[in-house]
């Protein structure tokens, strides 16, 4: 079940409002779809679609796949979200696609707490991509310890939207018991003194259990980038499923 910050319509219609109009988060997928010359793209955990769209936008087939129905309602709203196909469930419930890429952008790859779950969704990936397609997502890098800020005190915020109103929005961390990180967001809408709230845990693995998981769910590690808008701070993992003719 998705978080409340995806499911709840409120919250959801908040997300995209601050996630807008710049995501050089994005840029290097938008880049290595084109490098790759992709026709299929499934973007796993699409959210609010702001990957799926821009993709469709460089006439790329774009499936975007999310379990929070509220997030899907602001996806198809957005512009060129009539050429994305959109998909309210898992991947592996998704009918067969032979993509040529599959994407998981922001925390996505991280919601997979366990390992049972991290590698049944590595092999529905793999499932889905075509022989040569590939695999290309983010982590945190658990060494710089980014949980450490998750407090009220550093991420309290007071925004002004012109389509909701003021919010005061902040972070507090819950728990932490390695892999594992549990934070609360708390939103507090000025228009009606409305509080909500929305709590999700997060899988930090290192670079090299990112990279076994890889290799037993029978993927090929094509590359490990830095991630140019938070260097140091995240890898973006690419790996590629064997074709016929390695």
């Amino acid at each position: 079940m998705a978080d409340a910050y995806f499911e709840n319509q409120r919250l959801a219609d908040l997300y995209d409002e601050m996630n807008l109009p710049e995501r050089p988060d994005l840029d290097l997928y938008l880049q290595m779809a084109e490098k790759f010359e992709t026709d299929t793209v499934i973007d796993l955990g699409c959210g609010t679609g702001a990957l799926a769209c821009k993709l469709a936008a460089q006439e790329v087939d774009v499936i975007g796949v999310d379990p929070a129905a509220a997030s899907l309602a602001v996806a198809k709203r957005k512009t060129y979200a009539d050429k994305v196909n959109w998909f309210h469930g898992t991947i592996d419930t998704l009918p067969d696609a032979q993509a040529d890429l599959v994407t998981m952008t922001g925390n996505v790859a991280q919601v997979f707490v366990t390992d049972e779950e991290w590698m049944a969704t590595l092999i529905a990936c793999k499932k889905q991509l075509r022989p040569g397609g590939r695999l290309m997502f983010e982590v945190r890098n658990p060494a710089k310890e980014a949980w450490k800020n998750w407090t009220q005190e550093e991420t309290f915020e007071e925004l002004d939207i012109p389509s909701i109103g003021k919010v005061e929005t902040w972070t507090d961390l819950l728990s932490i018991q390695l892999p594992l990180v549990t934070f609360r967001h708390t939103f507090r809408f000025h228009q009606d003194d409305k509080i909500l709230t929305s709590e999700s845990t997060l899988r930090f693995r290192s670079k090299h259990e990112v990279l076994r998981s890889l290799e037993k769910s029978g993927l090929d590690v094509e590359d490990i980038l830095d991630a140019p808008d938070r260097r140091g701070l995240e890898y973006i993992f690419i790996a590629r499923k064997p074709s016929l003719n390695d």
